[in-house]
């Protein structure tokens, strides 16, 4: 038994909470698989790539390995979570698998990674037991993935610079949009032509933009302007890049 409870949770369920036994081998993993559930509902419910099953199989594993760790370092000489050390990195290698490169030059997957990776995190902590540990981890986890992004969205949009994705119906258009781009008050950092429209009969690019008037930067957000530029007759596409 442990002398000394340090998580407040685990002293008011009691001794059997922090030991490990069949009560609260079942508790904590509970714990994992639940708190997993809701981080996977909320992924899923945004058809991001990992969902429900992903999320729950990370907490779960990592739970199951921070326990089986405890055991060893228990019962052997082995005084090193070495598997639960070895799980981190499987997990870190799982999540970068999430990240994906779209043909737009646009990186996807970011959040949900690095969210997959804190799941598994948080499974560690509720298998070795750290109960309030883990109540308040997920509770962070579900408000950044939950409220932060409308914020982000916001701070994103009042920005000065943007990234967008453009289609053209020619090439000889190009000009005539550099034109209308500093006609407006915009100046044009960066051009990249998108090789993997080759042949599509379009001409695409990457433009990085900065809104260079003060009018623009006090009234107009990246969706206005961009809905703007869309009126072109000889613009076939365009979207900011996230």
């Amino acid at each position: 038994m442990n002398e000394i409870i340090y998580d407040p949770l685990a002293r008011w369920l009691g001794e059997w909470a922090s030991d490990i036994g069949i009560g609260s081998v079942c508790l904590r993993l509970t714990i994992a698989v639940l708190l997993a559930a809701v981080i996977g509902c909320e992924r899923a419910s945004k058809r991001h790539s990992a969902g429900l099953r992903t999320f729950i199989l990370v907490s779960f594993s990592s739970a199951l390995v921070m326990l089986l760790d405890l055991f060893l370092m228990q019962e052997t000489p082995v005084k090193f979570p070495f598997l639960s050390a070895a799980s981190v990195i499987s997990i870190a290698m799982l999540s970068g698998n999430s990240i994906l490169f779209s043909s737009r030059n646009q990186i996807k997957g970011l959040t949900t990674s690095a969210g997959l990776w804190s799941c598994g995190i948080i499974g560690l902590t509720a298998g070795a037991g750290f109960y309030t540990v883990t109540l308040i981890s997920f509770l962070l986890l579900l408000c950044i993935l939950t409220y932060l992004p409308a914020v982000e969205t916001y701070l994103k949009n009042r920005s000065n610079h943007f990234e967008i994705h453009l289609e053209l119906k020619s090439r000889e258009n190009l000009q005539d949009f550099v034109t209308t781009i500093r006609r407006l008050g915009l100046r044009i950092d960066d051009i990249e032509s998108n090789s993997a429209y080759l042949g599509s009969g379009l001409s695409v690019y990457s433009v990085t933009i900065t809104i260079a008037s003060q009018e623009l930067k006090k009234y107009k957000t990246h969706s206005e302007i961009i809905e703007a530029l869309g009126s072109l007759d000889y613009i076939y596409h365009i979207e900011e890049m996230n």
